[in-house]
């Protein structure tokens, strides 16, 4: 019975966290300023991952990835600018955990050695995180420094997603590569809506878009790890 209740609670967490999701997308990514209602369903959706992630065999940096993403959540619901930083830095904590539980693991499954399709997706990634110096860096006033620190810790998590060995048994390395250009797509789309796009109806499209590529990026990242972290070392 014990079992059974450790195998089924995960499971009905993550429902949970997907009806959230679905519900925050659904109302709250159409307006402007969510509400106390709103900004405790985001922050839910993604806090009930990380609770999942502790109940089952989700490792510590993917639970505490999960866990800042669910603080970083709350406080960008919040308009001001601290709340901004305050999330901002929650979340460049998370991608950091991210990186750190993805090059500690990725270490102990095999050798960094980077495959030319490899190379050419950090290519591709370093060639983005130079590019927000032309489109993203001069629109940002006062948040320049702190923007740009976001973007190279995101650039980080993103090469550790990149440079995690596959194992020929599971697809958990592609999952959390995918998961991983999500979370990154999510956040160029949202800097897009901060600091570039101006219009109310381009601003509504890009919060459509970029809420379901986050949330799912998370998803993903939980799932990809949790079978990343059973391989067998060696």
């Amino acid at each position: 019975m014990v079992v059974m209740m450790n195998e089924v609670f995960p499971f009905a967490l993550l429902i949970c966290a997907t009806i959230a999701a679905v519900g925050y997308w659904v109302v709250w990514t159409r307006v402007e300023t969510v509400g106390l209602a709103g900004a405790l369903v985001k922050t839910a959706s993604t806090g009930l991952m990380a609770l999942a992630g502790a109940f089952s065999v989700a490792p510590m940096p993917i639970m505490l990835g999960l866990a800042l993403g669910a603080v970083g959540d709350f406080f960008l619901t919040q308009r001001s600018e601290k709340a901004f930083l305050a999330g901002m830095a929650a979340f460049a904590i998370g991608h950091l955990a991210y990186a750190y539980g993805f090059f500690l693991r990725g270490a102990q499954i095999a050798p960094l050695q980077l495959s030319w399709s490899q190379i050419g997706a950090t290519g591709v990634l370093l060639g983005l995180i130079l590019s927000t110096e032309v489109w993203l860096a001069s629109r940002t006033a006062a948040l320049r420094w702190p923007v740009r620190g976001y973007v190279l810790v995101i650039g980080l998590m993103g090469f550790a997603a990149i440079a995690l060995p596959a194992h020929p048994e599971n697809l958990s390395a592609p999952l959390i590569r995918l998961g991983a250009a999500l979370f990154l797509l999510s956040d160029v789309l949202l800097a897009l809506r901060l600091f570039v796009v101006q219009g109310a109806p381009a601003k509504r499209a890009l919060s459509l878009s970029l809420w379901p590529a986050y949330w799912v990026g998370q998803a993903l990242i939980l799932i990809g790890g949790m079978t990343y972290w059973i391989i067998p070392k060696g």
